[in-house]
């Protein structure tokens, strides 16, 4: 089992900038890609970007290609998503997602989800 808490959601203004980390504890962290999605009321639950397990490797959407950038600290057992330039259109609850094997854009491949966090950008 892997547990995944997300932190850093909030309300920012469209131009701005936030940084979500995901603190994970259970198995080994490093042997797992990690891996963030968003889903945004009344829509599907889309995939953002994701980290390989030694970060050598990330993987992001055309959507947010950038402007976000993840990166793991696998030390600590977290891994971060930067989002600069943000766009109303990014408003979304925020997922981290871990995966034993290798990256993947589908949300059914990801074995251990966090609980969210809600980030707003307003106009």
């Amino acid at each position: 089992q892997v547990q995944l808490v997300e932190s850093g959601g909030g309300l920012v203004q469209a131009g701005g900038s936030l940084r979500l980390s995901c603190a994970a504890s259970g198995r080994t962290f490093s042997a797992y890609a990690m891996g963030w999605f968003r889903q945004a009321p009344g829509k599907e639950r889309e995939f953002v970007g994701a980290i390989s397990w030694s970060g050598d490797s990330t993987l992001y959407a055309d959507s947010v290609k950038g402007r976000f950038t993840i990166s793991r600290d696998n030390a600590e057992n977290t891994v971060y998503l930067q989002m600069n330039s943000l766009k109303p259109e990014d408003t979304a609850v925020y997922y981290c997602a871990a995966e034993p094997g290798v990256v993947t854009t589908d949300s059914v491949r990801w074995d251990y989800w966090g609980q969210g966090t809600q980030v707003t950008v307003s106009s």
